[in-house]
């Protein structure tokens, strides 16, 4: 279901959060509704507002309901809205160099066996295609991926596996995802960037916005290790043009 173009739900989080909700599917026309709104009450935020959270298809509002009224904020939500807004900067395009190869795309095999292919063709699927990022989420610098091929858009595991590595590049339920921490996970691992996506230290600690467009770039083993070495140094190893 869609509501672009539409007046979007306005849905309570509890007392002092508000969720904007501008559809139920992962869609870039509804991503460029919810951060229109999440950059145009950025750039000139009420008092009271304390946080803004985009998704794929809503904004989070976090409000502090003493200084800022629920009804006050929605009027002041669908005036925002009624304005074109302008990003904080331009979208990127980012190359993302990636490793398939062993060790690094352990479940890639398997993957590829399911959608009936084999490893060197789903890894070549997976390279070829233009990705969006709609938003991060579940830990700091997990980045969320639109535009998997339908190829190889599996779906989930029924059962979580075992912890993979950090900067694991996943694909599961149709879309692609980096997870810069380890952890258990339903998304079957098919390789890995040796670039950090969140690094707290650095002056923006996430390295992509919402909005940005991605590639992944094919590397060969000996090149991961040599740029993961430059990336844990402070280098940032993506390249970065306008979109």
């Amino acid at each position: 279901m869609t509501l672009e173009g539409a007046r979007p739900l306005f849905l309570d989080a509890g007392e002092a959060a508000l969720v904007v909700e501008f559809g139920r599917i992962v869609d870039p026309a509804i991503s460029d509704r919810v951060l229109a709104l999440d950059a145009a009450l950025a750039a000139a935020p009420p008092e009271g507002l304390r946080e803004l959270v985009p998704t794929y298809r809503s904004l989070m509002i976090h409000y502090d309901p003493l200084r800022l009224d629920r009804a006050a904020l929605i009027a002041l939500v669908e005036e925002r809205l009624a304005v074109p807004a302008t990003r904080s900067r331009a979208a990127a395009l980012w190359t993302l160099p990636c490793c398939y190869e062993a060790p690094h795309g352990e479940d890639l095999a398997e993957m590829a066996a399911l959608m009936g292919l084999n490893a060197p063709e789903a890894a070549a699927i997976h390279a070829s295609a233009l990705y969006r990022v709609y938003m991060y989420g579940f830990s700091p610098g997990f980045t969320y991926l639109g535009g998997l091929p339908e190829a190889i858009a599996i779906s989930r595991r029924s059962q979580p596996r075992p912890p993979h590595e950090s900067k694991a590049v996943l694909v599961g339920g149709g879309l692609s995802a980096v997870a810069s921490f380890s952890m258990p996970t339903g998304w079957y691992v098919v390789g890995r960037t040796p670039e950090r996506l969140y690094a707290p230290e650095r002056p923006s600690a996430f390295l992509f916005e919402p909005g940005d467009s991605l590639r992944f770039e094919p590397i060969d083993p000996a090149t991961f290790t040599t740029l993961e070495a430059r990336a844990e140094a402070g280098e940032i190893v993506a390249r970065r043009q306008a979109a």
